[in-house]
């Protein structure tokens, strides 16, 4: 498994970007980056339609929780909090790096930890640049009025990481953590942000997947994205070993055993498969299917839609601006139609009476990074 991480030479020989030509500069330097490692293929998303995935915009070392298999070190309490005027310079660099329309995770620790004028300036400070706002957090300080807050300030994305690593009092297993889980689907329920939830897939808990995956599919309604991430050897995870020998494989096959489908994994790729493994899936009462069954079709896709991003937090622009897209290509129109078709039969034993709502696009990433 140690060919699967970066070596120590690795890590220290690598540098940040620079600011360097705008924004289509950056994207072809990603290209480039994909083509020189050979991840450069009809469905790759990077360096397409962005110079990067996203970039973790850490705030603060401290937490409330003490993980087991933490990425951070066990004198990461130690370290001070940025002052917010560096977070700001940081977070300029950042817009003046890879342009409008970047993801930024505010992460740690934990960032409800910091003070809560801060926070929700930081949230302001990355839409002023015109970047997407996600909240990585384990949910214990995030109550409901500060997520409304939040989404008020234009946050994008909350992700919550919830799982037995982080030995929660009372809860004895993934499923007993699920209580947490809804209690968490509720508080960001109707706010216009879309929820995540990360895992940490160690040996202690990989039986339990099949049905953590199938809990995400039928909250998927509110849930738009489950990480599940294997073991690193990083941080406090060093002395247990890289990945308790688990895979990306192994936690693909899990989900899909939970699901009752394939993944498709690889029919879209965002970044180095080595990093990052993500499918797509279609759930309807309690039925699910791959979103994409055909590569070709998304490949095609893919080509065709470049750098075009909908609206996510406005699903009535959304769908006006994916209508007009699509109304301008019509060449596209007999293989989107194929697809519909396909998945709707797909799905036929979950569209009966009374359940004919197709939930929305539900993701799981296993990766191999520690986070």
């Amino acid at each position: 498994m140690t060919s699967d991480y970066l070596s120590s030479r690795d890590a220290q020989s690598w540098v940040p970007d620079r600011p360097c030509g705008g924004r289509a500069a950056a994207i072809e330097r990603t290209r480039q980056r994909m083509q020189v490692t050979d991840q450069w293929h009809d469905s790759q998303l990077l360096g397409r339609r962005g110079p990067i995935g996203c970039v973790a915009l850490e705030i603060t070392q401290r937490c409330n929780l003490d993980c087991t298999l933490c990425y951070l070190s066990e004198s990461s309490e130690a370290v001070k909090d940025l002052p917010i005027e560096v977070v700001f310079r940081r977070i300029d660099l950042i817009a003046e790096t890879y342009g409008p329309g970047t993801n930024v995770q505010i992460t740690g620790g934990d960032p409800t930890l910091r003070d809560r004028r801060e926070l929700v300036a930081i949230c302001r400070r990355l839409v002023a640049r015109r970047l997407k706002p996600a909240l990585f957090i384990n949910g214990i300080r995030a109550d409901r009025a500060l997520l409304t807050e939040l989404a008020a300030a234009g946050l994008v994305d909350v992700a919550f990481h919830v799982d037995m690593t982080q030995q929660r009092p009372g809860y004895a297993s993934e499923a007993a953590l699920n209580s947490v889980r809804e209690d968490y689907i509720e508080r960001a329920r109707g706010l216009g942000i879309a929820v995540v939830f990360n895992t940490t897939v160690f040996a202690g808990n990989l039986d339990d997947i099949p049905a953590l995956a199938r809990f995400f599919a039928d909250h998927a309604d509110v849930v738009g994205l489950a990480s599940l991430q294997p073991h690193a050897g990083v941080g406090r995870g060093v002395e247990d070993g890289p990945s308790d020998n688990i895979s990306a494989d192994a936690v693909v096959a899990a989900v899909e055993a939970g699901l009752g489908c394939s993944l498709a994994v690889g029919a879209i790729q965002a970044g180095h498969a080595r990093c990052n493994r993500s499918g797509a899936v279609l759930v309807a009462g309690g039925a699910a299917v791959p979103l994409v069954g055909e590569p070709n079709f998304a490949a095609a896709m893919i080509a065709a839609s470049g750098a075009f991003h909908p609206d996510r937090r406005d699903l009535v622009r959304a769908l006006r601006e994916i209508i007009v897209w699509a109304a301008r290509r019509p060449q596209l129109w007999p293989g989107v139609a194929a697809w519909g078709i396909g998945r709707l039969w797909a799905l036929r034993r979950g569209l009966g009476p009374g359940r004919f709502r197709i939930r929305k696009l539900f993701i799981l990433r296993p990766r191999f990074h520690g986070r």
